[in-house]
């Protein structure tokens, strides 16, 4: 009794692995975009936010008078 079990067991088991096999793909290569951009494109935005948060601190500073250029002091 038992052995016809694990006869029906052993089969299925056989049997499942052929029809879960699937062929596989091959994974061709993709470029992941951060907001569909490129890597020298994100560099560009990068420097030109550098660039604002420069110019952003130096009004700021010249608006609260912690720095006076030569030229008006």
């Amino acid at each position: 009794m038992f052995e016809d079990f694990r006869k029906q067991i052993d089969d299925a088991s056989f049997k499942d692995e052929d029809e879960q096999e699937e062929p596989q793909l091959e994974r061709t290569y993709q470029e992941h975009h951060f907001i569909g951009m490129t890597p020298p494109q994100r560099f560009i935005v990068a420097i030109l936010l550098l660039m604002m948060t420069f110019i952003l601190g130096v009004l700021f500073l010249l608006v609260t008078a912690k720095i006076v250029p030569p030229f008006l002091g």
